[in-house]
């Protein structure tokens, strides 16, 4: 397993911190950024982490600012990604057995450190499980696809413009 993980400004502690429960955990890592405290945007790091896992260098990704919504509404715009902001461990794991998330997004302001070790471990120890969870996936994936290829169909020659710099 490898891990793509980043935050921004408000989830560096706790990143570090996570980085530090990996270390123990023998558990292969990179760390996307950022590299200290200073103010930053946290959707330029929801993409590094997001194209790490869509160029399948990386299976798994972790993303920390705030309130973690930030990070998870912003790793949601890459196709293939399922990124869910968690603040307890029950709901990161059902999220990998269900839902087969692959990014955990998580708070600095909202989950202690405790915390969120327990719900980095709870997600990352997970499987998914298939079986009838499967047909749901699938349908987000197709709703993923449609709404993609309809987007650039209407989308005006700036925002593709925009979409392909980003991509």
């Amino acid at each position: 397993m490898k891990i793509a993980i980043a935050s921004d400004h408000a989830g560096y502690v706790l990143k570090e911190q996570i980085k530090n429960y990996l270390d123990s955990r023998l558990i292969e890592y990179e760390d996307f950024g950022t590299h200290n405290e200073e103010s930053t945007d946290y959707p330029r790091y929801a993409e590094l982490v997001a194209k790490a896992i869509q160029s399948h260098g990386f299976d798994l990704g972790i993303l920390i600012c705030g309130t973690g919504v930030g990070m998870s509404i912003a790793a949601n715009k890459f196709h293939g990604i399922r990124a869910v902001v968690c603040s307890e461990p029950f709901s990161a794991i059902l999220s990998r057995r269900h839902n087969n998330s692959n990014v955990l997004c998580m708070g600095a302001r909202v989950v202690g450190s405790g915390l969120a070790m327990l719900i980095t471990e709870g997600w990352l120890n997970a499987v998914y499980e298939g079986g009838r969870h499967e047909r749901r996936v699938g349908m987000i994936t197709r709703m993923e696809q449609r709404n993609a290829t309809s987007y650039l169909q209407m989308s005006s020659p700036d925002d593709t413009q925009e979409l392909t710099k980003s991509q």
